[in-house]
């Protein structure tokens, strides 16, 4: 799949001409006395380049989606009962973005064995919670197919929860900036990359430190614990995050759409019970289904 912006656009060549036209006037407005139109005119290029840049931002996602690859099948990562969120059965982009290969990506939160619910979100308290309050937290994660580990990371803290408004603001004001700073690492947090064969790949985030039982150029079966879910990165509450790309590298891949063997694509809000690897059928690495709706 071959990304939109790659070859320079006639869209991007419209607004580097606007540019250049506003800061031609404004250069040209320090060398005479008075512009021969008035000064909100002036102005215009630079509305019109915000214009064409939102035309091209939505033709660009447009792009990404429609020519995504067919979705691979591949087994679950978890087993037991859990709850989707920023799934693509509802949105693509699923996380508001194409950055590090996200547009099909999933978050899975883990419900109790009890039926017990995770804790709710706190308007003002409790700020914060302890992460060994959410059942997700130490979950084992696995491997969705026969894989070879090309990337792990394991050193990264678990923060507290940030389920409350005053931890939310503080999420989005100050440390998601400061992530976003820190590139990948700092937003993916623990994770693993696994290469599923086919030219796809598996990456994993926001694994508990400490819990990642891989290094690279290890092989790994369907099913295998690869680590424990946690709550390291850009992450409000212990969960995890999967997706499927196109290369073993988050910072230049694509995203892929998956669909998982028994399950499909679980929608937001939807519960669901993943069963044990041994329950079901293992579909071989890299095989593609027919593509999610």
């Amino acid at each position: 799949m071959s990304a939109p912006g790659h070859r320079t656009s006639g869209l991007t060549w419209a607004i580097r001409l606007l540019w250049a036209l506003f800061l031609a006037q404004v250069a040209a407005s320090l060398l005479v006395d008075r512009l021969p139109y008035p000064y909100a005119l002036g102005w215009l290029p630079v509305a019109l380049a915000g214009l064409l840049a939102v035309v091209r931002l939505r033709r660009d996602r447009r792009v990404l989606v429609d020519q995504a690859p067919p979705a691979v099948e591949t087994l679950p990562a978890v087993t037991g009962t859990w709850t989707a969120m920023n799934s693509p059965a509802d949105r693509v982009p699923s996380h508001h973005t194409h950055r590090y290969a996200q547009t099909f990506a999933i978050d899975i939160v883990a419900e109790g064995p009890d039926g017990r619910p995770r804790p709710a979100f706190a308007w003002f308290w409790p700020p914060a919670r302890r992460n060994e309050a959410f059942p997700a937290f130490g979950a084992p994660i696995l491997a969705v197919a026969d894989a070879t580990v090309v990337a792990a990371r394991d050193g990264a803290r678990d923060h507290l929860s940030r389920g409350s408004l005053p931890g939310l603001l503080y999420l989005l004001l100050i440390e998601s900036l400061g992530r976003t700073l820190g590139g990948f690492p700092a937003v993916f947090g623990n994770h693993v990359v696994l290469d599923l064969g086919g030219g796809t790949y598996a990456a994993y985030a926001h694994l508990r430190r400490g819990s990642v039982a891989v290094r690279p150029g290890e092989r790994v079966a369907a099913g295998q614990q690869i680590g424990r879910c946690g709550n390291s990165g850009n992450s409000t509450e212990p969960h995890l995050h999967i997706q499927l790309m196109d290369g073993p590298d988050a910072r230049t891949a694509h995203g892929v759409p998956f669909t998982w063997h028994g399950l499909g694509v679980p929608k937001n809000g939807a519960r669901f019970t993943a069963p044990a690897p041994e329950q079901h059928g293992r579909p071989g690495a890299g095989e593609q289904a027919d593509r999610p709706g």
